[in-house]
């Protein structure tokens, strides 16, 4: 008689933290988002202000076209100049150099914060095409860090930082599975305690606060209303695929120019030289592309979207090119900013070429496609990179083509250098 087979030991997990060690978190959890939020929109705020009276105050006051390409260069040269005198006479030079800096911010110290929330108050208002999240969230993990180590000494440094992020990126989004997903995506490389909810639960709370205070103050939304899409149909897959893979490969060449771009304005040295010639380029390339290349892009592209056959196919290439080379330059030349805004409007000009290309193209299909590809090679960040191709279309049909199209778009941009810089120059990988 054959004997019975030993019990197999039960497979080892990491055990599920207990609701008593997980209820304490909540309370700060709300409180760091509610305040990362706060930062956010006021300083979202004050840069709207300020460029109401540039854009156009002061040109009605001096009888100059608010975006004839006199202003638009005066007004841009004026940034590079203003933020210039930030970064060279503020403590700490408003933060370390923004082309080695992405969504992860190192923890600066407080002296250095007004300096940076200057200098990202400048720049949002002045005109160059980068968006808010990577300063406003620098200086969220900052603030977290020095008044949590105050409030809790015992709390360890790396739980701020989370709390913080999440805060941030839920109230730059409206929502916090935008947080949930940047968070999960992190936390796939590491070994953490207990289940993975465990590790997302107060951030998961402090991106909710983030995310319903922006909404209560500011109502944003990312929707752009395009023409209804509905089932989608073996036409859409193959636009979808092609468009997508359009955008990596156009992100890519961004990418790849970034390290020689950057080295240009480096050998300049000063930010008082770097800063006024980039606003030099910057604003030589806005009379190019015209005011819609201008700013982070968000409002643009909602113009875009509301007359997708309001410009030629050659009017939206040429949009593309140029916000995507002046995201380059703004990024390189040392203003302060993020470069996930800018990288939409380029997404979206790209889709709305191909659909005035090829009239089959759906500008849905082609704006979220194109938006895809673009961020997944600018910030090669999968899962932010889906949804926001999917929340500026209201329609449940176009996920599933975009996790589709986004498998030959991620074989074009991984283990391929990022838009990011170490502090000699070289690109990260």
């Amino acid at each position: 008689m054959a004997q019975d087979s030993a019990p197999q030991a039960p497979t080892a997990t990491a055990p599920a933290a207990e609701a008593r060690s997980l209820l304490p978190t909540i309370v700060p959890a709300l409180l760091v988002g509610v305040v990362t939020s706060l930062v956010l929109v006021g300083v979202s705020t004050a840069a709207e202000e300020l460029q109401d009276v540039l854009w156009q105050n002061v040109p009605d006051a001096l009888g100059v076209g608010r975006y004839s390409v006199l202003w638009m260069f005066v007004m841009l040269v004026a940034t590079g100049i203003a933020v210039g005198l930030v970064v060279w006479k503020a403590p700490g030079h408003a933060g370390p150099d923004p082309a080695t800096t992405g969504l992860e911010a190192p923890v600066l110290p407080p002296a250095v914060l007004p300096g940076l929330l200057l200098a990202t108050a400048f720049m949002l208002a002045g005109g160059p095409s980068l968006g808010p999240e990577n300063p406003i969230i620098a200086v969220n993990v900052s603030l977290a860090v020095w008044l949590g180590a105050r409030a809790f000494p015992k709390a360890p440094e790396r739980g701020w930082v989370a709390l913080a992020e999440a805060g941030t990126i839920g109230a730059l989004f409206g929502t916090p599975v935008a947080a949930a997903l940047v968070i999960s995506e992190a936390l796939a490389g590491q070994r953490i305690k207990g289940q993975l909810w465990d590790s997302l639960f107060a951030p998961l709370a402090a991106a909710g606060a983030g995310a319903l205070t922006a909404t209560l103050v500011s109502q944003p939304s990312f929707d752009l209303h395009l023409p209804p899409f509905g089932r989608p149909g073996w036409g859409d897959l193959l636009a979808s695929l092609v468009v997508a893979s359009a955008g990596a490969v156009l992100g890519m060449c961004a990418v790849y120019a970034f390290p020689y771009v950057h080295g240009v304005f480096r050998r300049l040295r000063h930010p008082m030289l770097m800063l006024p010639a980039g606003g030099v380029v910057l604003g030589a390339l806005a009379a190019l592309g015209g005011h819609l290349t201008l700013f982070k892009g968000l409002d643009e592209i909602a113009e875009l979207a509301r007359d997708p056959d309001g410009w030629s196919a050659g009017g939206f290439a040429t949009m593309t090119v140029v916000k995507l080379a002046a995201l380059l330059v703004a990024a390189s030349c040392g203003f302060r900013g993020g470069r996930i805004f800018p990288a939409v409007f380029v997404g979206t000009a790209l889709g709305l070429c191909a659909h005035a290309l090829v009239p089959g193209v759906q500008p849905a299909v082609g704006v979220s496609a194109g938006v895809l590809g673009v961020l997944l090679a600018v910030t090669r960040q999968g899962w932010v990179s889906l949804f926001v191709a999917a929340v500026l279309v209201a329609s449940p049909g176009i996920l599933a083509l975009l996790c589709v199209a986004s498998l030959p778009a991620w074989l074009l941009v991984t283990g391929r250098p990022h838009m990011q810089l170490r502090a000699d120059g070289t690109a990260v990988r």
